[in-house]
């Protein structure tokens, strides 16, 4: 084969590949490789070469119990660094630093992926908090405080799937409409213990130009802060997050 045929085979293997990797990032979960295939539209044997070489990149992972396929932590990674390049982002992480610095509480930033939200930041307060949660972590759509916020203020189509997963039988009945309304009324979301028994978790939305909340932040607290300054510390976080969407050229949808 001459070099410009080697070439351009080499550049059509990594369109390939990217296509693999964009519909593992579009399923809903770890997937089966017959499903990656069909959506690749490759054979399975050519679907497995691809995934093996991704696997070896870091780029996808196999869960040894299933079989299954699933995006590896160094597409995480290059999520996270195309986050961090964003104006919002930057401007919500050093704003934020401040908070944490004035008031001692922990605040964690949360993303919507494409299987629901993602912890994208952590800044620790004083004292530190210990938890099972840290930056790549997945969140609950229905029961956490970050999940409530994207509910609220993204698209309803941007959260089908989730909200169909989390209402199945096997999980606890959600008034969804009803807590997306209360969402979008109170402009927060706060539970205590929901998800990690002893954490209080208040969230409030960074919005983009389009009025949608591209970031929220949630501040923490254990038994250590005093519930009854839970209000003035929501209050401040929520001074925090408009000045950071106002900022960045985002606006607050009128609902």
């Amino acid at each position: 084969m001459s070099e410009a045929g080697e070439r351009r085979q080499g550049i059509q293997s990594v369109g390939i590949g990217l296509r693999v990797l964009e519909v593992l990032a579009a399923q809903n979960g770890a997937a089966a490789l017959g499903a990656i295939a069909q959506a690749s539209d490759l054979s399975a044997s050519q679907a497995h070469r691809y995934l093996a070489s991704l696997i070896a990149a870091g780029m996808a992972r196999q869960d040894t119990a299933t079989g299954r396929y699933e995006l590896g932590p160094g597409a995480l990674r290059l999520g996270l660094a195309a986050l961090s390049r964003m104006d919002s982002f930057r401007e919500a992480a050093i704003a934020l630093t401040d908070y944490v610095a004035e008031t001692g509480r922990t605040v964690q930033m949360g993303a919507l992926g494409p299987t629901g939200p993602i912890v994208v930041r952590w800044i620790m307060g004083t004292p530190a908090i210990s938890t099972s949660l840290m930056v790549g972590s997945p969140l609950p759509l229905l029961s956490s405080a970050t999940g409530h916020v994207f509910l609220a203020f993204r698209p309803e189509a941007a959260t089908r799937q989730m909200v169909e997963r989390e209402t199945q039988p096997q999980f606890q009945p959600v008034d969804v409409e009803g807590l997306r309304a209360r969402v979008q009324r109170d402009g927060y979301s706060a539970v205590r213990g929901d998800l990690i028994p002893g954490l209080r978790a208040t969230a409030v939305p960074i919005f983009d130009l389009q009025g949608e909340a591209v970031f929220t932040a949630t501040v923490l607290a254990t038994d250590v802060f005093k519930p009854e300054y839970d209000d003035q510390a929501r209050q401040r976080l929520i001074e925090v997050c408009d000045q950071i969407t106002l900022a960045t050229g985002g606006v607050r949808p009128l609902l």
